[in-house]
């Protein structure tokens, strides 16, 4: 099992989702707890369709820091 990196934004009619290493994955939900069930679905469908394609699945690289100001 990888674990992906998804960054969650606030939007003016939700959230919306990404990963920043697996390339047109992206997901949309009205509150918090539906973004993460369709991010992750959204995930788990994206590397299907590689897999399907014969396309190799990325590897997690990205990672995250926070810096206080």
């Amino acid at each position: 099992m990888k674990n992906y990196l998804i960054v969650v934004e606030k939007t003016d009619t939700g959230y919306s989702a990404y990963s920043a290493d697996i390339d047109g994955c992206i997901a949309t939900g009205a509150t918090k707890e539906e973004i993460h069930v369709n991010i992750h679905e959204a995930i788990e469908f994206h590397l299907e369709g590689l897999k399907l394609e014969g396309i190799d699945i990325p590897e997690p690289q990205s990672y995250v820091e926070y810096h206080q100001i």
